[in-house]
Parts: C-alpha cells; structure tokens; sequence
C-alpha cells in the first residue's frame, strides 16, 4: 500500500536523523557523470542494478522509480544544479518504514574525474532507524558497484 511521507526540502541532508553517506572518484568529468543522474533517468536501469524502472514526471520535476522486489517511490527533483548537484524527495512510496527520505548526489571536480558523494537522509520509526544502520554496508556497497558502473558506462562511450 502506497504510503505519502513527509515533505521535506533540501536542508533535510544535513538535518536527517538517519544520514548514510558513501563517497567513490570515477574516471567521466562532472558534467557527464551529472547528465546521467539528472538528464537520462531512464538510464539508471543501465547502471544501477537495484532500479528495474526509471522516468522522469511532471517534465523532469519528478521521477517514478520501481526497485527489484517491487518497491516504487514517486519522488520530487529538489535540487538539479549542473554539474555539481542532484537531489530529490521521496514523496509516496510503498516501501515500509520511512516517514521522510531525500537523497543527493553531489559531484565535485578529483583530478580528471570526479568524487561522487550519495547521501541518504531519512526519518522513521526506531526499528526502521536501526535496520537502515545495519545494512549501512549492504548500502555502501550497492552504491559503489552502481557508480562503477555508471563510471564504465560513460567512459566506454567516448571517442
């Protein structure tokens, strides 16, 4: 059953009781790495194995998001600020637990590529916090297989 959260604006990454953040460098320049976070969100299935489907709503002010194991999440794009940041709010979602949840991608110039950093900020009951700190690893994880691959992807396409 789907679930309305919270709405919360940008400032919830730094205020977020639960805040997960992973950091990895690619080899593709900000620019690249920001166009196929903010402007191909159909892509994200090509990247990132957990995302089954990815479109862009309300003309790319929103996205609708299906994850493996039938979670979906209708989201709001709170922040696309090429090439350093991209952010957006969960909105309704069926996943149980949160009661608010933003994520952002921040993009930062390492060298000839770039340091990708994603934070996941959310809220909800104590069970739902603690269960999110134990699979922070699973997370990280997820997180680095997926940036390799986006990395891969976008560096493979150059001439």
């Amino acid at each position: 059953m789907a679930r309305r959260l919270r709405p919360v604006g940008p400032d919830f990454i730094e205020t977020a009781p639960v805040r997960l953040v992973f950091a990895r460098d690619v080899t593709a320049s900000p620019d690249a790495v920001f166009r196929a976070l903010a402007e191909d969100v159909p892509g994200w299935t090509e990247w990132f194995s957990a995302v089954t489907r990815a479109r862009p709503t309300e003309d790319g002010g929103g996205r609708e998001i299906r994850l493996r194991g039938g979670i979906r999440f209708q989201e709001t794009v709170l922040a696309a600020t090429a090439p350093e940041v991209y952010a957006y709010r969960v909105d309704v979602t069926n996943a149980p637990g949160p009661r608010a949840l933003v994520e952002e991608w921040r993009l930062t110039p390492a060298g000839t590529g770039t340091r990708v950093q994603w934070t996941f900020a959310t809220d909800g009951p104590a069970p739902f916090r603690l269960a999110l700190k134990l699979a922070r690893a699973g997370l990280g994880r997820t997180f680095r297989d997926a940036v390799a691959a986006l990395d891969r992807r976008l560096t493979s396409t150059k001439v």
